[in-house]
């Protein structure tokens, strides 16, 4: 079975985003970007399916600019087979992603796409469940564990109460929580290796997609810094403070 992995460049999750100084956007010049957190979840699980002997390829994918490559060859280190980059400058919305994932799996033919829930610098959280629209397929969102049996998977869920388990036919769409595994580092060896693994560009158009976002972004503006604390004295002068700043009546 083949495993199909898309994965986003975004800022570091270390990194303290900056917003331009016009409010148009965040600050990206200079800064170091990685993986998104939840897409190396996913790669994570595609290798340890693939050394289990459920997989026998894993194809990376990646849509944005040409640096993007850094992306893909760390997955390809990680343990990934071969990497497509869908190169763009713009920037794409997830309905867009999913279409052109959409045409890339119609092509590769996978048994199984794994893709993180949501990406770090959108929180959008829509991609996977619209690629599984698209395609007709089942999903399992949210997974904290994944197990592949036969023509089948069953997806671990974290939802609100707890967890819940589903039975998928496969083919299927999966996308990642973090609870899901902890992704391994790559060894220089493999590192090494990755450079001369293949690395397909491609572009929208090859896909008849258009990526025109359909949102505009009026401004974006840092959140308000939070108050000191105050330390009260007794329940009574808690609640007195309360009142006089208005919280309760």
């Amino acid at each position: 079975m083949k495993l199909l992995v898309p994965v986003k460049r975004v800022i570091d999750y270390n990194v303290k985003p900056r917003v331009k100084a016009d409010g148009t956007g965040v600050d990206l010049a200079n800064v170091k970007m990685s993986m998104n957190p939840f897409d190396e979840i996913a790669v994570e699980e595609a290798i340890r399916l693939k050394e289990k002997g459920v997989a026998t390829e894993i194809v990376v994918v990646s849509i944005g600019p040409a640096k993007a490559q850094e992306t893909l060859r760390t997955a390809l280190a990680m343990g990934a087979d071969r990497a497509i980059l869908v190169q763009t400058d713009d920037a794409v919305e997830p309905l867009a992603v999913a279409k052109i994932l959409a045409k890339i799996a119609a092509e590769e033919q996978p048994g199984l796409v794994v893709l993180g829930k949501q990406a770090i610098d959108d929180d959008s959280n829509q991609t996977g469940q619209m690629l599984a629209a698209l395609l007709g397929w089942a999903q399992g969102t949210f997974a904290s564990k994944v197990e592949v049996s036969g023509d089948s998977v069953d997806v671990t869920r974290e939802v609100d109460g707890g967890l819940e388990t589903v039975k998928l036919k496969l083919p299927a769409i999966v996308t990642t929580d973090l609870r899901l595994n902890e992704p391994r580092y790559a060894s220089l060896p493999n590192i090494m290796k990755a450079k001369s693994k293949p690395l397909a560009t491609k572009s929208p158009a090859d896909y008849a997609v258009d990526t025109t976002p359909r949102l505009t972004t009026l401004s974006v503006r840092e959140p308000s810094k939070r108050e000191a604390g105050v330390k009260v004295g007794s329940v009574d002068e808690l609640i007195d403070r309360l009142r006089t700043t208005g919280v309760i009546g």
